[in-house]
């Protein structure tokens, strides 16, 4: 009997760790094409660099849906495809740098329980502008650079805020969270 019990607990984990699994590869698919539709439509803000970020709506998703190291470990994946058939060496180290600060701070932010979605959408989109702006100063070695920033942190505010919404849209709507 005591058997039994053991199996059956063994084969709904297996189960769960196998959801759990899809829903990441499913995450990552979504990522890396929104990816690729935002670098084949050419939003033209008339600030270089300046993106909406749409990739982030499965970044965030998979946070608040599957945890944290399943979020970083998406969004290095989808910077790694994206990078290797898109873009060249400064287009994955921009993007990486941005993004790993990006998932680490919204990480540290939703720990907060006081800071919601939007919030914690806000301050990845303002830290992934950072880690540009930091990778740019180191290759371009002028700091004047830097100058730059506040347009990138008011861009991030509203692109944020943008991101954030939507994926409390989706979250709701869907009722995601009953998916695991």
């Amino acid at each position: 009997m005591k058997q039994e019990f053991k199996t059956d607990k063994t084969k709904q984990k297996r189960f769960f760790d196998s959801k759990r699994t899809a829903l990441m590869a499913l995450f990552t698919a979504l990522a890396i094409v929104f990816s690729y539709i935002e670098a084949l439509i050419p939003f033209n803000f008339g600030i270089p660099g300046i993106k909406l970020g749409v990739a982030n709506i499965g970044i965030i998703i998979a946070l608040y849906i599957l945890g944290n190291r399943e979020a970083i470990v998406i969004n290095i994946i989808r910077i790694f495809v994206i990078s290797l058939f898109f873009g060249n060496i400064y287009t994955f180290f921009f993007s990486i740098v941005g993004g790993v600060l990006s998932t680490v701070a919204m990480i540290v932010i939703k720990k907060f329980k006081i800071f919601n979605i939007l919030s914690v959408s806000i301050i990845g989109a303002v830290m992934h502008n950072v880690g540009q702006l930091i990778v740019a100063v180191i290759v371009v070695r002028r700091f004047t650079v830097a100058f730059y920033g506040p347009v990138l942190v008011i861009a991030g505010i509203i692109t944020g805020m943008l991101i954030g919404t939507v994926s409390g849209i989706i979250i709701k709507k869907v009722r995601l969270e009953k998916m695991l």
